[in-house]
């Protein structure tokens, strides 16, 4: 609920793997609003990495903030991850205290979904799917 963006709907089990597996570094990027105003510290420790699943340690993330709205208590947030973890960024963002109000999957890799309607789809293409698997 509250979340939308970009999906890979596959059955190739290799592919999925290549995808998700933090150490083929295939990003996921996230367009986050928060119930909040998100500070420095608060970027610095999801940039550092966070405990989440009571002993996990997230990975590095990439964290720009988007927008900050004091009057209504909100914060927008870009966040880039390399990992895959179920509810990861909502997670994440709880570890700091922070309510995720609205969540969207803006890129897979170099994969954006900027030009698709909502609710609608594409497949990829070739080039895409070479890309992403790390194929030359």
């Amino acid at each position: 609920m509250y979340t939308s963006g970009a999906l890979i709907l596959t059955d190739d089990g290799d592919f999925v793997y290549k995808i998700t597996h933090p150490k083929h570094e295939i990003t996921k990027t996230y367009s986050v609003t928060l119930k909040g105003v998100i500070t420095k510290d608060d970027i610095s420790q999801l940039e550092e990495g966070v405990i989440i699943d009571e002993n996990y340690k997230t990975r590095s993330a990439n964290v720009k903030i988007l927008k900050i709205d004091k009057e209504n208590n909100q914060s927008r947030i870009l966040i880039t991850i390399h990992e895959g973890k179920n509810r990861q960024v909502r997670k994440m963002c709880n570890a700091i205290n922070k309510k995720v109000l609205a969540l969207h999957r803006s890129k897979i890799g170099n994969i954006d979904v900027k030009d698709i309607e909502l609710g609608k789809w594409r497949y990829l293409t070739k080039n895409e799917v070479n890309e992403l698997a790390g194929i030359k």
